[in-house]
């Protein structure tokens, strides 16, 4: 299992599997997780011969920074709808 963790095209599939997840389960919760496994075929690729332990400790590292960096992004954005002070029939 640990021999797995160092080919990178495992963590393209999960990449792909978790954006699938992300597109079927509403909130945002799994792009992070999608995005850290795609951050992580870069590093397998650029840098092979960490362990399983230090692959996945990287894994939950980049996975929360991109879920950071997610939510900092999707809170600027506004929803588009605009408070009402006045009614129509007033």
């Amino acid at each position: 299992m640990s021999d797995l963790l160092t080919v990178w095209w495992v963590w393209m599939a999960a990449a792909l599997a978790l954006a699938v997840v992300e597109v079927l389960v509403p909130g945002f919760i799994f792009l992070g997780f999608a995005l850290g496994a795609l951050a992580m075929v870069a590093v397998v690729l650029v840098a092979p011969g960490f362990s399983a332990a230090a692959l996945l400790a990287i894994f939950s590292g980049l996975s929360l920074i991109a879920w950071i960096g997610l939510r900092i992004a999707f809170r600027k954005q506004s929803s588009g709808a605009r408070i009402v002070h006045q009614d129509v029939n007033d």
